[in-house]
């Protein structure tokens, strides 16, 4: 796929691979449920589960990006961290912690399983270094969800001030949560 004429096939093929990346770690499920929890329903795991794959999908594409052209990683990464810097000012402090979590949960075991072997490939068959472009996969992937669940963090927030969604009870950090 990464070579010939039908090279252009690979953005979309990666993106799809990114998304469904997301549906098959397992620690995925389990953070989305508890954060459901934990807001008390003012995030849903649905939502959850699509910020995750946007973001999964996004990384990957950018990491084909990144092997396609060499591109170097700090243009991705150094823009990439300050945003989610800045973030934690705008942002309720239980979501930069989700966020962080999410981070590590989409760069968990299947990433390093099956997308980082990919991008090696893909690095391999366009002739370019493995070192400098196919190995960005993963810390693009545990930054790209860090973005995106903060990004939700803050739209609910904007959305809790207009009075449209106003949870129950939302768990402080020092609560115990009972999940059985």
């Amino acid at each position: 796929i990464a070579e010939g004429e039908v090279s252009f096939w690979l953005i979309p093929i990666v993106a799809l691979m990114g998304w469904f990346l997301v549906a098959a770690e397992p620690a995925v499920h389990t953070l989305t449920e508890q954060v459901e929890e934990i807001s008390a329903g003012a995030v849903s795991t649905k939502t959850m589960k699509l910020a995750l794959s946007v973001a999964v999908s996004l990384s990957m594409v950018l990491s084909m990006v990144r092997i396609q052209t060499g591109i170097p990683i700090l243009y991705f990464v150094f823009p990439g961290y300050l945003l989610a810097l800045v973030l934690t000012f705008f942002v309720p402090p239980v979501f930069t912690a989700i966020a962080f979590d999410a981070g590590g949960v989409a760069s968990g075991p299947m990433a390093a399983t099956f997308m980082l072997p990919f991008a090696m490939g893909v690095c391999m068959a366009k002739g370019g270094n493995l070192l400098t472009e196919a190995f960005g996969l993963v810390s693009l992937v545990a930054m790209l969800p860090l973005i995106t669940v903060q990004l939700v963090g803050l739209f609910s927030q904007i959305k809790k001030k207009r009075g449209q969604a106003a949870p129950e009870k939302v768990y402080k950090d020092t609560d115990i949560i009972e999940l059985f």
